[in-house]
């Protein structure tokens, strides 16, 4: 009887001790829920590097306060950097070894050769990450979304634009930021297809390459003045192209004798084309092309459909525009 009762409170203890260590362990779980919790959202934050074709560019500052805000708003982080010069190509391509190293959780790229930087995109496909190309593509299917104007159209409206204002007939030259880029190619291509196809009586005398640095297609936009003194007009294709072109007839004093369109935004280019130099030009819609960026780079990591191209639009803006809301609203400075 007394090893039965003996028995009896054994059990009564070990039921209490066992009652004690349970509590014990539930609240210390508890309290290490909390900054678990807190270091996984820390490490879920998405990190999405945003390479540019440049940096130097009022455009492309625009561009980067696209990506910023769209980033702000869906909590991610960011970073946006680009080559010195658009020439650079290489140096590009080291940015996207480094951002790949970095394993992030997608990536956003704006080409400066639309073959060169294949291998490395094949490697973040390989490695799960999503790329979404902006403003140039790649010749290449692997980035899930291109965010860009449609260049060759907005060319061929410039193209429209020239052949309206030199009276239809004449001589007229391009200067190209490059032959390499996508958007280098679809722009120079867009607007001489366009007068090829439908103005006969205007003919380019000549194609030349800037880099996009407005110092080397000032000297090139000079040579092709003194080759061709009947020269009615000029295209640059992008920012630095068409401020050469301003620089260059603004020296030769020739304002209002050839005709200047260019390409993009920009102090210097809404300044000439409220002072005469310049008639007109194409804007893209930098802010919006950021914005799309990142906002489809978070939608791909997410495993969200999104399309294959985005049109982030254009405007065609002059003096007669200029001051108009819709206008001011994609132009900066």
């Amino acid at each position: 009887m007394r090893k039965i009762w003996i028995m009896g409170i054994l059990a009564l203890v070990l039921v209490i001790s066992a009652c004690g260590t349970s509590k014990s362990g539930g609240g210390n779980a508890s309290s290490t829920v909390v900054p678990k919790s807190e270091g996984n959202a820390a490490k879920e934050k998405m990190y999405i590097p945003i390479i540019s074709k440049g940096f130097q560019h009022q455009f492309w500052q625009a561009v980067k306060l696209g990506a910023e805000k769209a980033a702000a708003e869906l909590n991610v982080d960011i970073t946006f950097e680009g080559p010195e010069s658009e020439a650079q190509v290489d140096k590009q391509l080291e940015m996207l070894q480094v951002a790949l190293d970095k394993k992030p959780s997608a990536l956003g790229f704006a080409a400066l050769d639309s073959q060169a930087s294949i291998p490395l995109l094949k490697k973040a496909k390989d490695a799960g990450i999503p790329v979404i190309a902006f403003d140039s593509g790649v010749d290449s299917d692997i980035p899930l979304s291109t965010v860009a104007t449609d260049n060759t159209y907005a060319a061929g409206v410039a193209a429209d634009k020239m052949a309206e204002l030199i009276g239809g007939e004449g001589e007229i030259a391009i200067i190209a930021h490059d032959q390499t880029s996508r958007t280098g190619i679809d722009r120079r291509d867009g607007f001489k297809n366009r007068i090829e196809e439908k103005y006969p009586n205007v003919k380019i005398v000549d194609i030349q390459y800037g880099d996009g640095d407005h110092l080397k297609s000032t000297d090139v936009a000079k040579a092709i003045m003194q080759a061709h003194p009947n020269l009615k007009g000029l295209f640059g294709t992008n920012e630095g192209s068409a401020i050469g072109i301003i620089n260059a007839v603004t020296e030769a004093k020739v304002v209002g004798k050839v005709t200047v369109i260019g390409y993009d935004s920009g102090k210097a280019q809404i300044d000439a084309i409220k002072n005469g130099t310049m008639a007109g030009a194409i804007s893209q819609n930098p802010v919006g092309i950021g914005y799309e960026t990142v906002k489809a780079a978070v939608a791909a990591t997410k495993g969200e459909t999104i399309k294959s191209t985005i049109d982030s639009g254009f405007v065609w803006y002059d003096k007669t525009n200029i001051d108009n809301e819709d206008v001011k609203a994609v132009l900066y400075e």
